[in-house]
């Protein structure tokens, strides 16, 4: 009977989001996108290695890489021996990412749709460790991401981070490039650092808000944002007559400097 870790391929796990990318070229133009300048790259969800191999290509990186299926992590130490002792055996969401490699590092991978939320969520929290990420999304969720005030994509994942980040939309990638397919179609975007090191607000409120405006999103924050508590007068700003998907970060940030403290600090 073939052991695990001599086996030809992985079994794709639907309880784990995965996919596996079968086209070199798509895996060559996301890899392409990285910034050269970057001397460390985590690579998250490697799977068989599809972006992995054009990653260890590039001698100027430092490649790193986590990987929660232990059939995949077998396959990567098999096929990609180079990589082992820089191959975590983790859940990227879990990890205690200052103590697995030192800062800055960028970061890439065909993420698993179920939870690239949350790996984005992760990237927010460690920003001042990650300039740039580069990575395949469910193209609606990429849309969001990428979508500027005035657009009906736009919503609570976009204001977050575009606060920090300047977004691409690079390209669609179909289906049937995919092992084995998905249902929806993918996108590449990249996420470079802006200039932006902390909000002149309160980063608490500021989420607490964003949150409760799309939560009711066509509404006007008018009505939206009725349970908040503002300065004496400040509702009567022509603001509070427009939607959440119409405001930009600063628009937000504008309305979280005038909102009172008794509304307390919860975080998002």
């Amino acid at each position: 009977m073939m052991r695990q870790h001599e086996k030809d391929d992985v079994r794709a796990k639907k309880r784990l989001g995965q996919h596996f990318l079968t086209d070199q070229w798509i895996a060559q133009q996301i890899v392409a996108a990285l910034s050269p300048q970057n001397e460390r790259v985590l690579e998250v969800g490697p799977g068989m290695g599809v972006l992995t191999r054009y990653l260890l290509e590039n001698k100027a990186w430092e490649l790193h890489a986590v990987e929660l299926d232990r059939e995949s992590v077998a396959y990567l130490q098999q096929h990609f021996p180079e990589l082992t002792p820089r191959l975590y055996a983790a859940d990227f969401l879990k990890v205690d990412l200052e103590g697995l490699l030192p800062p800055p590092f960028a970061i890439i991978g065909n993420f698993p749709y179920n939870i690239s939320s949350q790996i984005l969520f992760r990237v927010l929290d460690y920003r001042e460790r990650i300039p740039e990420v580069v990575g395949m999304f469910q193209k609606e969720v990429a849309l969001r991401i990428a979508s500027k005030p005035g657009n009906r994509d736009y919503g609570i994942l976009s204001v977050l981070l575009q606060a920090f980040y300047d977004i691409e939309y690079l390209f669609t990638v179909d289906e049937h490039l995919f092992n084995p397919p998905p249902k929806v179609k993918s996108a590449v975007i990249r996420l470079r650092r802006n200039g932006c090191q902390q909000l002149p607000c309160d980063e608490a409120q500021w989420k607490r808000m964003i949150k409760t405006a799309f939560n009711q999103r066509r509404k006007t924050l008018r009505n939206s944002l009725k349970n908040l508590a503002f300065e004496e007068g400040f509702t009567g700003h022509e603001l509070f007559g427009k939607r959440p998907e119409q405001l930009s970060v600063e628009d937000f940030v504008f309305l979280t400097q005038h909102l009172l403290p008794e509304n307390g600090s919860q975080p998002l």
